[in-house]
């Protein structure tokens, strides 16, 4: 290509690799050697060649170097290290020549067209050669309208950010909650209900058997005060085949005694059952 399709600068890079774990400094000269075969570029930017580690150093093809002063023994190492990154020149001494570089002054080299970098030069770096100033709505329509992906920023999209995805899907899930904390609530309620309606079966069933009791117990006693009023009338409480004008009258008296009381009482449970 003669044109990378992209390029990264990564300006200040001595505070990317500052204490940099091993492992993404391996990582980092792993991207670096991949994406130079996909059409990318990476420019690290710093002062100085001693701020990025050598094997990922090894890897930048083009390098440009700007003045470095060196008024110490560290400084001179420095100075000495960086010149020993670049191809020598024959013409000058680098390491004389990064010292004495002036304003807009750099050392560059690149790669040659066989892939090999090419001797250091001594050159002026241009300025930026588009416009700074601002530009008008016209203009700016203009480049729009040239630009190959200007059509496709044309149109504008209302897509689904991030945070509507997420706030969508935590609505979902509270809602899920509530409808299975609802469903929940429903099954114990419907647990408490029944178990309502067994003990009100139970009290029902129960009441039942004491007005049958009840009942009984009052039969008996019917029957027995009729014994009694037979054993008045008659001295014995044996029934004879025969009977009297007088017997078969107490008989018929106390029979229809009997049923009445035996009429109202059923009607009396019936009534309490109904209004249950």
């Amino acid at each position: 290509l003669k044109k990378p399709r992209m390029v990264f600068f990564f300006d200040e890079a001595h505070l990317l690799f500052n204490e940099a774990p091993k492992v993404l400094l391996q990582k980092i000269e792993q991207v670096v050697r991949l994406i130079r075969s996909k059409g990318v570029g990476v420019y690290f930017i710093t002062q100085s060649p001693k701020d990025i580690p050598d094997t990922i150093l090894s890897q930048l093809g083009n390098r440009v170097q700007h003045a470095l002063r060196a008024y110490s023994p560290a400084e001179q190492k420095v100075v000495r290290a960086a010149a020993d990154t670049f191809r020598p020149n024959p013409a000058f001494d680098t390491g004389e020549a990064i010292t004495q570089l002036g304003t807009g002054e750099a050392l560059v080299s690149f790669l040659a067209e066989d892939g090999s970098p090419s001797v250091v030069e001594r050159a002026f770096i241009l300025p930026p050669q588009s416009q700074m100033g601002i530009i008008d709505d016209g203009i700016r329509k203009e480049v729009l309208a040239l630009s190959e992906i200007g059509p496709k920023y044309d149109v504008l999209v209302d897509r689904e950010s991030a945070y509507e995805y997420l706030s969508m899907k935590v609505k979902r899930e509270q809602a899920e909650r509530e409808e299975e904390e609802a469903r929940i609530r429903q099954i114990k309620e419907d647990k408490e209900h029944a178990k309502e309606e067994r003990e009100l079966q139970a009290l029902e069933e129960k009441e039942r058997i004491r007005q049958q009791k009840e009942f009984e117990r009052t039969e008996k006693e019917r029957i027995k005060q009729e014994q009694a009023v037979r054993k008045t009338f008659y001295g014995t409480t044996t029934k004879s085949k025969y009977k009297t004008p007088i017997e078969h009258l107490a008989d018929t008296a106390m029979n229809t005694v009997g049923r009445e009381v035996g009429r109202q009482f059923i009607r009396g449970i019936l009534g309490m059952l109904t209004k249950k």
